[in-house]
């Protein structure tokens, strides 16, 4: 039995395994005894599953993803959502967590422009259905918005959260990643920037050794730098609030 290592880059036709020990999941099928990869990406294996995450490509819509996207249209009962993907989303009055009364406008709930986190709950091949109702489903407030490509969001994650939660705790911002590759950022502008800068860094890197560390070190690096410009705003402000008394 021969078998691929984790986190390498495999071509389309390229062998993953030989052997009934492994099962082929996500861009791998099984040709006889042998598993062989889909697309040029990156090999994960867990346990006896290998899978290969592709390292470009568009979002595909799933059922229970969680998405960022943007109100681009809107009748009397519905929003139409554009989620970076060749599909958009329909979210019905239905299913936000709000009343929304007959005749009422929808602008006035979500309107042109505005994001929102939602979650995909049917998928067909006419239509991918959205809904709100559930937590941390919601309109967006001001923020920065940054686009990665969909496959490298479990790496943007990591394991059970880490690397997320690293780049949140260093850069003291709220972050709120899409399965559809859209990120929101809220913070400190300058902040916001560092975190933007890490995960545009690990969207490029996603298949190096060592990359959480980089990481770390960027976010220490950079935070540190800019402790010093947020203490001189904070005496400013300081100083006309004094002058202002």
């Amino acid at each position: 039995m021969e078998t691929i290592e984790s986190k390498k880059i495999v071509v389309p036709g390229e062998v993953l395994a030989t052997g009934m020990d492994f099962l082929p999941s996500s861009g791998t099928f099984r040709d006889k005894d042998k598993i062989i990869s889909i697309y040029v990406g990156l090999t994960n294996i867990s346990g006896r599953v290998i899978r290969v995450i592709p390292l470009r490509g568009r979002y595909i819509p799933k059922r229970d993803d969680t998405v960022i996207g943007r109100i681009i249209d809107m009748t009397f009962s519905n929003w139409f959502i554009d989620m970076n993907c060749a599909n958009i989303g329909v979210l019905s009055v239905r299913e936000i967590s709000e009343f929304v009364e007959r005749g009422a406008d929808l602008a006035d709930y979500f309107s042109y422009g505005d994001y929102i986190v939602c979650k995909i709950s049917k998928v067909t091949r006419a239509s991918v259905d959205l809904t709100m109702r559930g937590p941390g489903l919601r309109k967006l407030g001001p923020g920065k918005l940054i686009t990665i490509d969909s496959s490298k969001v479990p790496r943007i994650i990591g394991k059970q959260g880490s690397m997320i939660s690293m780049i949140k705790e260093k850069t003291n911002c709220r972050i709120v990643v899409g399965q559809n590759g859209t990120i929101w950022i809220q913070g400190a502008p300058e902040d916001e920037m560092v975190a933007a800068e890490a995960i545009y860094k690990i969207n490029q890197e996603s298949h190096r050794e060592g990359l959480t560390e980089e990481i770390a070190a960027l976010l220490e690096k950079k935070i540190s730098k800019n402790k010093p410009m947020q203490r001189e705003g904070e005496e400013q402000r300081g100083r006309e609030n004094h002058e202002e008394e």
